[in-house]
């Protein structure tokens, strides 16, 4: 028998990130304060969690200028959504026992 936890991707151990992964991937992109606000997170707990998502490549951080304040918003890449969909393929296979 196939050990079921196999398949999971590690990254996506933490709540924060399978948040982070799950709002990103329903939306086009998403802006700094508006994560932090939707997932009720500390600036610096989410810039921690939005920097290894960035740094397997899973997300994109986009800056701009809305007049004199930066504005930071996030978009999932495509391999993001491959990977964020093998991780939820392989916990439905566990659930249902596959």
């Amino acid at each position: 028998m196939k050990n079921p936890i196999q398949a999971l991707n590690k990254i996506f151990d933490s709540r924060i990130r399978l948040g982070v992964m799950s709002v990103l991937v329903v939306n086009d992109s998403v802006s700094f304060n508006d994560l932090k606000q939707l997932l009720e997170l500390t600036d610096g707990n989410l810039a921690s969690h939005l920097n290894t998502l960035e740094q397997a490549a899973y997300i994109k951080m986009h800056k701009a200028f809305v007049g004199r304040k930066t504005n930071t918003t996030y978009t999932i890449t495509e391999l993001g959504k491959q990977s964020f969909k093998g991780h939820l393929d392989a916990l439905e296979k566990m659930i249902k026992g596959i």
